[in-house]
């Protein structure tokens, strides 16, 4: 039996951080917020929610990949797991801020 690693859940949310209403994207989970990059620790594999920390996840540091566009480092400030995930600066709905993911790139951890 194969383990399913990805489950959708692409619902909007109100952002616990600067409280902003977040819409999905449309293809995928969505997992941060688009305007300050904060996160929730709610995951164990992308989409399930499954994850009981529920700390913040805070972006630290974001790199340039050539596949994937931008990835972004967060560490949970409740457990200190450290989790990456894409970003979504170029979606069609509220995509990520790019000043602040460049402003990320040059942030060390």
């Amino acid at each position: 039996m194969e383990i399913k690693r990805f489950t959708k859940n692409d619902n909007g949310f109100i952002c616990r951080h600067c409280g902003k209403e977040v819409k999905p994207l449309g293809y995928t989970s969505r997992d941060h917020c688009p305007f300050c990059l904060w996160s929730i620790h709610i995951d164990i594999n992308p989409g399930d929610r499954a994850n009981e920390c529920l700390g913040d996840l805070v972006p630290i540091k974001a790199e340039p990949d050539p596949k994937k566009g931008y990835v972004i480092t967060y560490r949970c400030n409740k457990c200190g797991e450290i989790h990456r995930n894409r970003a979504a600066h170029e979606a069609k709905v509220q995509p990520d801020n790019i000043n602040l993911i460049i402003k990320l790139t040059s942030a060390e951890i």
